[in-house]
């Protein structure tokens, strides 16, 4: 267990002892456990600012901890937050979007409009909706989607399953695929984007992915499966989790996906909109691994307002 020594300074600051039960766990992770109801972009701007530290070090959000590492936590007030208690529509709504769990993981189907979690001026994701319904339990994010992308998401009710499956991410041993609508009809059926990701913060705060060779290594495989007038259905598979992978690898090929405000086609969506799409045409699918002895697989079909649109598209 993480233990905070006794020699805290006069402004609060804790330096906490790692314990093997955060070992491989990210910073901005620990940070938002240990933290509770701080919002990530809080959490966030401690560690850009070097208010937060391991052993002395100024780290970055995605640094791991190791065991016996000292974490250096400034403090940080909650008790004046502006946002209290999460309303009970959307507690409830996030509830009855559980579709499995067991004494490891906890999986949702993720409604579009919904943040994994919240900060930058969102009151409540997923993780604070789902920790006001089950009070007292350990709920962890194992991975995210963005605001807009529906579908399959993964959060951990032990250490043993967040450490274990984040471990399986890392390592490149899950399967994780989308449907994705691409404005425009590709050359190929099948196709795969290998170009390295950097992303990147505007003066207004805004976060922007671009491609670029000094970023990291992202890989994504596109697979046609329906064909339309100006627009194709593609089975997504990603062999890497880059923030705004597919929406930007997707752009990167001059195809980018339907509905998307940042970058996407502004002429193309504003079309869209007339058959119905209100939203980015992007949904998690399917997430697949296997940890231990166990073999995990879920799954979650094309959500109704996106099929309508198909549906619209498809009408001769």
């Amino acid at each position: 267990m993480d233990t905070a020594t006794p020699h805290a300074t006069p402004g609060g600051v804790q330096q906490l002892k790692i314990g093997p039960e955060r070992d491989g766990q990210r910073v901005d992770n620990a940070l938002s456990a240990l933290l509770k109801g701080v919002p990530r972009s809080l959490i966030y701007r401690l560690v850009r600012k070097g208010q937060v530290r391991v052993n002395g070090k100024r780290v970055k959000p995605d640094t791991r901890l190791t065991d016996g590492d000292t974490l250096r936590v400034p403090p940080v007030r909650t008790a004046n937050r502006e946002h209290g208690v999460p309303p009970e529509p959307r507690v409830r709504q996030i509830n009855d979007a559980i579709v499995f769990e067991d004494k490891h993981f906890l999986v949702v189907d993720k409604p579009s409009g919904v943040a994994s979690h919240g900060g930058s001026g969102i009151d409540f994701g997923v993780i604070e909706l789902l920790r006001a319904a089950r009070p007292g339990e350990s709920i962890e994010l194992v991975h995210r989607l963005d605001r807009d992308t529906s579908g399959v998401l993964v959060l951990a009710r032990s250490r043993k399953g967040l450490t274990g499956l984040q471990a399986l991410i890392r390592e490149g041993r899950t399967t994780k695929q989308y449907l994705a609508l691409l404005t425009g009809r590709p050359a190929r059926a099948k196709f795969d984007v290998n170009a390295p990701l950097r992303k990147s913060v505007l003066q207004g705060g805004e976060r922007m992915v671009r491609v670029g060779d000094q970023g990291k290594p992202a890989l994504t495989f596109f697979h046609e499966v329906e064909r339309y007038p100006d627009a194709s259905l593609m089975k997504v598979t990603i062999a890497t989790g880059r923030t705004h992978q597919i929406r930007v690898h997707a752009a990167h090929v001059g195809h980018p996906v339907a509905g998307d405000p940042k970058y996407g086609d502004k002429d193309r969506n504003q079309q869209l909109r007339k058959h119905g799409l209100k939203r980015l045409f992007l949904h998690a699918a399917r997430f697949e691994f296997e940890l231990g002895e166990n073999a995990y697989s879920f799954s979650s079909p094309l959500p109704d307002d996106l099929r309508r649109v198909l549906d619209v598209l498809g009408t001769p």
